[in-house]
């Protein structure tokens, strides 16, 4: 009796694992035909900086030295030698010393706006890859630029509700052609304030700082501490006296015309809340304007204008890694951030049924024909940025409408971007100026484009008609890129293609120092 109480449990047991199988291998098979990529996917274990990647770090090497380039003012340790001091008196007019600071791209301008920007990034960059940069020595350059730029932005910052935006006049800047060592035209600011507000500007500076005392705030406490009181002035005086700077000073629209504000709003909430752990902030980009203005759900492109790509992906690293004071409500917002910025890595990767289809036949995600690798680099330094957060938090994958995909497939794209741009592209052209062997010969520069001995004057603009290359190499300068059809004319007169920008520069060290080495980023930025 007992055997055969035995034999009909064994039996019984036996139906039920053979239908278990069955309906554990079909849903495999339909999982399998739903996602297209393995969810099982074995993850690097997170931990220090691993092997280097001498490609990237050899570009990454090259990048930095744009930023040298760009310098204005007394130049200390100087290695660029086609370069020298510049612009010494500029900010002298209201008792300033607005000196110091970057050119914003060929020409001899100081836009605040995107050089705020390019600061951001840069400290956002240093944050979450300062190990990778230190271990391929690139560390000290990053913070020197990042340093030169924010030693600007806190003169320029001379009282709680005002900041001076802008130096040089750019319709007189552009009827000259000469090196900035030789400038003698009037450079004349502008500055916002209560009665002239500039909302956008306020806030992307703030960001900057706000960014910038994190990197700082374990090297250097003092200036830290300064940098954080600048920022949350900035914030305070961006929020209170709304109004964009293109309204306010219609001229700049030509040149830097501003979208909207609450992006930059956001933006600056989500660094103060890295950078000081006050809930108010939290509180700011979740509850109070989440709703209204991050645009939840909705994929956008990164850029200098609009930063709603980058705080969803900012205020996603809270979500991954938590944040123990924040409300139910704070929670949901974060949610929301998250799985936007989960929009955001879906559109990007190639398979996803999501997927840009806005690309050129070489792979290069295309958006704008002009300076057309500024949206795919700075789309890929987020990609490499989420897929790192998913590692360290050991998160396997990411649903992209039923489909899963790892870590490693955003690592990919992230890649494929870099690589393109590095002479992976029909043009095998390099569009990092001074990395390998065919790289742009013209780029629309005034300082490399010019011989250091030349009289020119104002008026040297046989330099730029010369169809001879230029005489000093911009090394580290991200050129515009290739059109649609992935061609590319190498003329100094097609600034289009040709021109770089320190805010380009900004997010390819960004990208560059996540991928030369696979490893975790910090749980907390502070």
């Amino acid at each position: 009796m007992g055997a055969s109480k035995y034999t009909k449990g064994c039996c019984g047991w036996l139906i039920v694992v053979v239908v278990a199988a069955l309906v554990v291998t079909a849903g495999v098979v339909a999982i399998m035909k739903k996602r297209s990529h393995k969810s099982a996917e074995v993850l690097p274990v997170p931990g220090p900086p691993g092997a280097i990647n001498q490609k990237y770090a050899d570009a990454l090497g090259t990048a930095l030295q744009f930023f040298q380039i760009q310098k204005s003012g007394k130049l200390v340790n100087n290695k660029i030698s086609w370069r020298g001091d510049s612009a010494l008196d500029d900010g002298k007019e209201a008792g300033l010393d607005l000196s110091k600071g970057m050119y914003d791209a060929g020409d001899h301008m100081k836009f605040g706006f995107p050089m705020a920007f390019t600061a951001t990034v840069l400290a956002w960059s240093i944050l979450e890859y300062g190990d990778q940069m230190a271990a391929t020595k690139q560390l000290d350059p990053a913070l020197d630029s990042l340093k030169w730029i924010t030693d600007y932005l806190i003169n320029a910052h001379p009282s709680d509700d005002v900041l001076y935006i802008q130096v040089g006049d750019p319709d007189t800047d552009h009827k000259c052609w000469e090196r900035p060592e030789d400038m003698t035209e009037k450079r004349p600011l502008i500055k916002i304030d209560k009665n002239n507000p500039g909302t956008e500007v306020a806030a992307e500076t703030a960001a900057a700082m706000a960014a910038a005392s994190l990197v700082y705030k374990s090297r250097n406490t003092q200036y830290s501490d300064t940098l954080i009181k600048h920022a949350e002035k900035l914030f305070t005086f961006a929020d209170t006296y709304k109004g964009s700077y293109t309204d306010t000073y219609p001229k700049i629209q030509t040149y830097y015309n501003s979208t909207g504000y609450y992006d930059e709003l956001l933006w600056a909430a989500s660094w103060l809340y890295h950078a000081t752990g006050d809930r108010q902030y939290l509180s700011y980009v979740t509850v109070k304007n989440g709703d209204s203005h991050a645009d939840w759900g909705r994929p956008t492109w990164f850029s200098w204008d609009d930063k709603r790509a980058g705080t969803q992906v900012l205020m996603s690293r809270v979500k991954f890694f938590g944040s123990k004071e924040a409300s139910n409500a704070e929670n949901n917002g974060l949610g929301m951030y998250r799985k936007t910025a989960e929009a955001v890595v879906c559109g990007l990767l190639p398979d996803s049924p999501t997927a840009t289809t806005s690309r050129t036949s070489g792979g290069l995600v295309w958006i704008d024909e002009w300076n057309a690798l500024q949206h795919p680099v700075a789309a890929a330094f987020l990609a490499v940025v989420f897929s790192d957060y998913m590692l360290t938090s050991r998160t396997s994958e990411v649903s992209c409408s039923g489909q899963s995909f790892s870590p490693t497939d955003l690592r990919k794209f992230a890649i494929s971007q870099a690589n393109y741009l590095l002479g992976d592209n029909p043009m095998k052209m390099s569009y990092l100026v001074g990395y390998g062997d065919n790289y742009p010969q013209q780029v629309h520069h005034r300082g490399a484009s010019i011989p250091v001995d030349a009289n020119t004057g104002c008026k040297g603009f046989q330099w730029l008609t010369s169809n001879s290359p230029n005489p000093n190499v911009a090394t580290g300068a991200l050129v515009g890129g290739p059109f649609k059809n992935d061609s590319f004319i190498d003329s100094r007169n097609n600034s289009m293609q040709t021109e770089p920008s320190t805010y380009n520069s900004a997010v390819l060290v960004g990208l560059l120092s996540g991928l030369v080495t696979t490893s975790s980023v910090s749980l907390s930025l502070s």
